[in-house]
């Protein structure tokens, strides 16, 4: 009998603030024989290792939130009366081995339930179940485990740029960690070279039809087009400059997906199913009957003045943008000011008409089409080519679509700064900062490029449990 026997070493050891989280047994940890004898078994396994994305944790707030508020998109508000402290580590960057990001635990829970459905579709297609069924459920697993591996490697190492052979993340590839003993961690490179070679085995075996039934959203599962677009952004990340914009372009020519234009972008956040017919590739479906929704700690609480107010929009930022640009129109400032700051209205709640009443759930959205523009625009400045695309024409489809008359050229820092404008509050900026070796030019905390803070400290615990680990530089 086998059973998820990564969550003895991985899960327990979640940053403090997880411990309802732990004292649930987790939905995997069961017999194989029990849950994963059947296809239908393995099916729903599948449709439940979704629901850790939604954690706060995760890109049910802190993940995303905190990158916004490390680099300068986001600030405390300016009246402290309208904060709770929730946010005053990423703020400070007072980050250390007991006080750093849960995500390590819950991302490799999640990977956990990939590997486990991995590991047993062999033998399932019997009687009305195709290879091609055993096959979709393979691909999904494995875009789960990339992401969960690349959001990991992110956060908790060097970027690519800065060091490619620095001490990355454990690559986890089977369910019972006994045999691996005490994993050690994978070079930055070996960690995007397997996150790569999961999504190109994905969007190898895929049905390109295919999306899970019985969702009620269908861009919160995974897709080719999904598939597509975390390749890009993995290519992104590891400067593999044309294979970025090869997939980048993959998906803008999809026509399933268009870009939204500027009487079109103010309304899409607050609806259920924002992808309908616009640039949703992958979000995280916002619920609260999911077990793993913060809701009070969720991202449409943190960022609303009615809420817990942590999360503000940054002078820095506001500033950037023109007159006539629409995104700058994505701030609110609460009922007669009394706070004192903007805020993102990019989590105001689904089906509220007010963004001022009572904070709701929210979908995070994680793929959408302005980013694969995006990826391709900073791909082509740095060497890639692409007939009948250029940096120039993809910035410019974006900026037109806001409002903005086009640029007459563009370069490294317009892409960079677009970049900044379009994906704000997404989660992106920090990640980029690092990924392009730049210093953060925040105003209240600027941070140079070779700063050992760009790395997140590793959660004390886990170098404590794993003799193999070793800590990051500085902590």
């Amino acid at each position: 009998m086998k059973r998820t026997t990564i969550l003895l070493l991985f899960i327990s050891l979640l940053f403090t603030g997880c411990e309802g989280f732990l004292e649930e047994a987790p939905k995997l940890d069961q017999s194989t024989e029990i849950t994963l004898s059947t296809y239908n078994g393995l099916n729903n396994a599948m449709a439940g290792a979704y629901a850790p994305l939604a954690s706060t944790t995760w890109y049910g707030a802190f993940y995303v939130l905190e990158a916004e508020m490390r680099a300068g998109n986001a600030t405390l508000p300016t009246n402290s009366d309208f904060t709770s402290g929730r946010m005053l580590v990423p703020h400070s960057l007072s980050y250390s081995p007991t006080t750093t990001s849960g995500l390590w635990g819950f991302a490799y829970f999640m990977i956990s339930a990939a590997n486990n459905v991995i590991e047993n579709l062999p033998g399932k297609d019997v009687g009305d179940v195709t290879a091609q069924d055993l096959n979709n459920l393979k691909a999904e697993a494995l875009f789960l485990r990339a992401l969960a591996h690349f959001d990991m490697v992110r956060l908790y190492a060097p970027s690519y740029a800065k060091n490619p052979s620095a001490p990355g993340i454990p690559i986890i590839l089977k369910t019972d960690v006994s045999a691996q003993e005490m994993p050690a961690r994978n070079t930055v490179a070996q960690v995007y070279d397997q996150i790569i070679a999961d999504l190109l085995e994905a969007e190898s075996i895929i049905d390109p039809d295919y999306a899970r039934a019985g969702v009620t959203d269908s861009k919160a599962v995974v897709t080719l087009p999904a598939i597509q677009a975390l390749l890009s952004r993995a290519y992104l990340y590891s400067q593999k400059w044309q294979l970025a914009a090869d997939y980048a372009t993959k998906v803008i020519n999809n026509a399933d997906f268009a870009m939204w234009n500027a009487g079109q972008l103010p309304g899409v956040w607050t609806k259920d199913v924002a992808g309908n017919g616009g640039e949703v590739i992958f979000e995280v479906y916002g619920i609260r009957s999911n077990e793993y929704d913060g809701f009070w700690e969720g991202p449409s609480h943190m960022t609303n003045p009615l809420g817990y107010a942590d999360c503000a929009a940054h002078p820095d930022l506001t500033a950037l943008y023109d007159a006539g640009d629409v995104r700058g129109n994505l701030f609110r400032t609460d009922a007669d000011n009394v706070s004192g700051s903007l805020w993102t209205t990019k989590y105001a709640g689904k089906g509220l008409g007010d963004a001022l009443s009572t904070p709701d759930v929210n979908n995070v959205i994680v793929l959408r089409l302005s980013e694969m523009y995006l990826n391709r625009a900073e791909a082509i400045v740095n060497g890639a080519v692409v007939t009948g695309a250029s940096a120039l024409g993809d910035i410019n489809q974006i900026v037109t679509n806001r409002g903005l008359a086009p640029y007459a050229s563009v370069g490294a820092d317009v892409v960079f700064n677009e970049r900044r404008k379009e994906l704000a509050f997404e989660g992106h900026i920090w990640f980029d900062y690092a990924r392009t070796n730049r210093p953060s030019l925040r105003s209240d905390k600027p941070l140079e490029a070779g700063s050992y803070l760009w790395a997140l400290p590793i959660p004390q615990r886990e170098i404590d449990v794993n003799k193999n680990l070793v800590q990051n530089d500085g902590y």
